[in-house]
């Protein structure tokens, strides 16, 4: 017999990434399930480039830029680790 689907038991497999970019590259920093929580992420991040900006000018280092978008899990790579926040700072944000 059938059964009709409940869309509420459908699962959505859509989370929020925080991408960090310096020129033309990207990459998955972090994921949530929910906006707000990238959002907040994100900010973070932005601040902890603010704080050592100062350290990224001498260094000759481009800082990151962090944006937020939905992506689905499907979307990201098999070999996907999310990126140290402080990461940048021995040139490992890509």
């Amino acid at each position: 017999m059938n059964q009709p689907i409940s869309l509420s038991s459908v699962r959505d497999d859509t989370l929020w990434a925080v991408v960090a970019s310096i020129g033309r590259t990207h990459r998955v920093a972090e994921i949530f399930p929910n906006r707000q929580a990238a959002m907040a992420d994100r900010a973070w991040r932005e601040q902890q480039v603010m704080a050592y900006a100062g350290f990224l000018s001498r260094s000759r280092q481009p800082a990151p830029n962090y944006s937020i978008r939905p992506i689905r899990r499907a979307e990201l790579p098999r070999s996907w680790r999310p990126l140290p926040a402080l990461g940048f700072l021995h040139g490992k944000l890509m």
